[in-house]
């Protein structure tokens, strides 16, 4: 049985309270670092008793989401505006915004990410050795997490 495991097609819709409450639609990606990645997420807790007994417990995790695009792109422009506008600078307060991020795959299905907050992300243009820009990197953080399958 084949699996078909393309990733053409893919779109993200970053949704930021204050900043870009409309929505910063991407589809331009990085080439040479991964362009979307939802890091492994520990859901449940382990630990030993003083009888080697096994103890577990589920512990509630955010969900660490990085997206890599070009430099210079109209994507990284944007993404660039909602770093600065979240990040706290002498004499004014960070924009605190809440996030929602949808990724939209090629087979129809779709991740939602809510109730999140931009975490890091690359202020400056990188350099390669190869002499061109980096890709530039945003991260962040969701409290929810969904989505649904392949129509």
């Amino acid at each position: 049985n084949m699996i078909e495991v393309s990733a053409t097609g893919l779109a993200l819709v970053v949704k930021a309270s204050k900043t870009f409450p409309s929505g910063i639609f991407i589809t331009a990606f990085a080439d040479d670092a991964d362009p979307l990645d939802f890091q492994p997420t520990e859901i449940v807790k382990t630990g030993v008793d003083i009888n080697g007994n096994l103890l577990s417990w589920s512990a509630p995790a955010p969900q660490t989401v990085t997206i890599n695009v070009p430099a210079g792109s109209e994507e990284d422009q944007n993404l660039a505006i909602l770093l600065d506008a979240n990040t706290a600078k002498r004499g004014r307060r960070a924009a605190g915004d809440n996030i929602t991020m949808v990724a939209s795959y090629g087979n129809g299905s779709t991740t939602t990410a809510r109730n999140g907050r931009i975490t890091n992300g690359s202020r400056g243009s990188s350099v390669a050795g190869a002499g061109r820009l980096k890709s530039k990197q945003y991260t962040f953080v969701f409290q929810d997490f969904d989505f649904t399958r392949n129509r």
